[in-house]
């Protein structure tokens, strides 16, 4: 097959080079403490999308630093418990049409469609600043030396605050609840098994924000990581401060999260994937201790996976 990153076979043992905090478990275990205060209330608005044996709703509750953050949220009608689905979008996205998610809600689950902080969508990001803050997620917070203040902590907590939730919903079975998306959405994927160790299923396609610094020795930090190499250009140019500040995003690196994960886990990779580099996935990959299986397709990048959303639907549909 065609070849741009390591050999494949060392992709199943690769580790990742991106280093770990030393206080990475402290650190997150203090956020979800955080995380835990504000409950599980929300508010649910009728919205304008209708369907035939569907309840559609917005959906808003409460993210860390007082943030509102939004969901589509469509409920099956009869009584439940249902299973439920959280579906996470990539960067600088925001939810789909509502009418994406119908097939998951006709067969029978509550689906929950999270709008990322200060991305595309309606979850507002409180940092300072109105309106979305769209581009530069990655190193937002870079600058201050506390790294609660890392925006995509943040994200990463808004991702479990969502399945907290939903879990407490009367009508979602909180055992069964899964979780997907792409690009970002695989990388909230793997954050939120990670950060709410309930999810029972997720499946992860070609998940970013891992191993940011193997990403920039390959000279891959454009696209969607481009900001870490503007970051460089314009506030280390001479990487006096490179192991600082990879340090630092190590407290955002999925792969250090990733062995909290409890539920059974599907990723699908595409081996010519220069946005997201498939040992980047990997290092994620290698370091999840509970039931996984990995999908490839070999010939393909960052892009629309022949039968991908069937294989999805197919993994998730197990917990009807």
């Amino acid at each position: 097959m065609p070849l741009f990153d390591m050999p494949f076979e060392q992709m199943l043992t690769y580790q990742g080079t991106n280093p770990k905090p030393s206080d990475h478990e402290e650190f997150w275990n203090r956020a979800l403490d955080e995380m835990h205060s504000l409950g599980t209330d929300c508010k649910l608005v009728p919205a304008d999308f209708s369907a035939p044996n569907i309840k559609c709703f917005d959906m808003w509750f409460t993210g860390v630093e007082g943030a509102n953050i939004y969901s589509k949220l469509l409920v099956p009608d009869g009584e439940g418990p249902f299973p439920a689905v959280l579906m996470f979008h990539g960067y600088t996205g925001a939810s789909l049409d509502w009418l994406s998610y119908t097939p998951y809600a006709l067969s029978g689950f509550v689906v929950a469609a999270l709008d990322c902080r200060g991305q595309a969508g309606k979850s507002e990001d409180v940092g300072g600043v109105k309106g979305n803050t769209m581009h530069g997620q990655i190193i937002r917070g870079m600058e201050d030396e506390n790294p609660d203040k890392l925006l995509t902590r943040a994200l990463f907590l808004d991702t479990a605050q969502l399945a907290r939730v939903v879990m407490a919903l009367p009508y979602v079975d909180e055992n069964r609840v899964a979780a997907t998306g792409g690009s970002q959405g695989g990388a909230l994927t793997i954050a939120c098994a990670a950060l709410e160790p309930k999810i029972e299923r997720l499946v992860s396609v070609y998940p970013f924000m891992s191993d940011y610094k193997r990403v920039h020795q390959l000279d891959l930090s454009v696209n969607a990581y481009k900001e870490l190499s503007e970051y460089f250009r314009k506030f280390d140019p001479m990487h006096k401060r490179a192991d600082a500040i990879f340090t630092k995003l190590g407290y955002i690196d999925i792969q250090h999260l990733a062995h909290r994960i409890k539920g059974k886990t599907l990723m699908f990779t595409g081996l010519m994937d220069t946005i997201c580099p498939p040992s980047t996935q990997f290092a994620a990959y290698n370091k999840i201790l509970a039931p996984k299986e990995y999908r490839l397709w070999p010939d393909f990048a960052h892009e629309s996976l022949p039968g991908a959303d069937d294989q999805t639907f197919t993994f998730i549909s197990e917990l009807l």
